[in-house]
């Protein structure tokens, strides 16, 4: 409780001065626990540019993800959704929370992509911390694991993978430091 009789500050924000709130990104090591699971919000719902432009930046040319003459005679029927381009909203979305304060991201493991993603599908995500360490190598650091599920708005999962990151513990933590 603050002299004023006022909490520190809403939840997601840390009080910096009287009447001034910073927005607070990502979690310190011992704030994630083992089973504790994220929802990531905003969804995020794909245009033809994201697909096009992604397609194009990553030299996926296939015809399946950029020629709508080629797709409309295909097995979907239309445009599919490059798996970079699913891959990468659902990855980003994850970002801000899982591994807002992360030193780096360590690895992404079994990438399975059940079912297709369609120009116009809005996406949503969620990750599950399933393991933690303290790291052996970095002092100050730990090894945090997660499982993320993105779904399409109608539940359907259109991808799965599990991705570990190097997170630092509160008394290694830079954000204060950084203007965070």
């Amino acid at each position: 409780m603050l002299d004023d009789g006022r909490q520190d500050g809403p939840s997601g924000y840390r009080r910096v001065g009287p009447d001034r709130y910073r927005e607070t990104v990502g979690f310190c090591y011992e704030e994630l626990v083992v089973g504790m699971t994220v929802e990531h919000r905003p969804g995020r719902t794909v245009t033809e540019l994201d697909n096009v432009m992604m397609s194009m930046l990553s030299m996926n040319a296939s015809p399946l993800h950029i020629d709508a003459a080629y797709c409309a005679r295909g097995q979907w029927g239309r445009t599919l959704v490059s798996s970079l381009v699913t891959l990468s909203i659902v990855g980003g979305m994850t970002a801000r929370s899982t591994s807002g304060r992360a030193v780096a991201n360590l690895g992404w493991d079994r990438i399975r992509l059940p079912n297709p993603v369609f120009v116009g599908d809005t996406l949503y995500a969620e990750s599950e911390i399933t393991a933690k360490r303290l790291s052996a190598s970095r002092p100050g650091d730990g090894v945090v694991s997660c499982r993320t599920t993105g779904r399409k708005d109608t539940g359907e999962v259109v991808l799965t993978f599990d991705r570990s990151f190097l997170v630092p513990t509160r008394a290694n933590d830079g954000h204060e430091a950084a203007g965070y």
